[in-house]
């Protein structure tokens, strides 16, 4: 077993060639404060890497433990966009933005919302975006929760990537027009957008 990752709310950690995700139980939590923040999470997030892996590019699920909190996938090994997107030439950051607004057009056609829409959720491998870590995610048909989900991914270009955040905003919305609602999830986006700069002046 090696450690991947260890957070606040769980830990990454690799066995052969899976990888488990196990929320972490925390003994002065309530139980039944510690089951919100434990088993349902868990039992949420792999119905969604089910439902999406038919849909998208996602670790494939394999099981769940809902009382011990793990979920058991696929090990992706690739690159991290977090760390690499910046680090491509022109000509691929373009093809890349593309490939994730193609893939977030599928997602929300199919009313799932990742709700932690950054770079660091995004692994390329083989000339695919896959999309990791569902655990703030849910299923929602709102406009609203998809102009949402994209405007994280905007903050976090202009965060991370802010070298090239214009860019990629504009591709990954070209890529983002394969969305059978396009047009009225942007409309949202702008508003919501609008709401951010009104709150700053305020």
């Amino acid at each position: 077993m090696k450690i991947l990752h260890k957070g606040a709310e769980a830990i990454l950690y690799k066995e052969d060639n899976n990888l488990i995700k196990e929320r972490i139980t925390k003994g002065y939590r309530h139980k039944v404060i510690d089951k919100n923040k434990t088993k349902y999470p868990t039992r949420r997030e792999f119905k969604l890497l089910t439902k999406a892996k038919d849909l998208i590019n996602v670790p494939n699920p394999i099981k769940v433990e809902e009382n011990n909190s793990k979920i058991v996938m696929e090990y992706l090994k690739g690159d991290l966009l977090k760390t690499t997107l910046g680090t491509y030439n022109k000509n691929k950051r373009e093809k890349v933005a593309k490939l994730i607004g193609e893939q977030i057009a599928l997602m929300h056609d199919n009313d799932i919302i990742h709700g932690d829409l950054t770079t660091s959720n995004m692994i390329l491998k083989d000339n695919k975006v896959y999309f990791i870590d569902f655990g703030l995610g849910k299923i929602s048909h709102k406009l609203e929760d998809k102009a949402t989900d994209l405007k994280l991914l905007q903050q976090a270009f202009e965060s991370k990537h802010y070298k090239h955040d214009e860019e990629l905003i504009k591709n990954t919305l070209k890529g983002y027009k394969k969305s059978i609602n396009y047009k009225e999830t942007i409309q949202r986006l702008e508003k919501v957008n609008k709401r951010g700069r009104y709150k700053r002046k305020n």
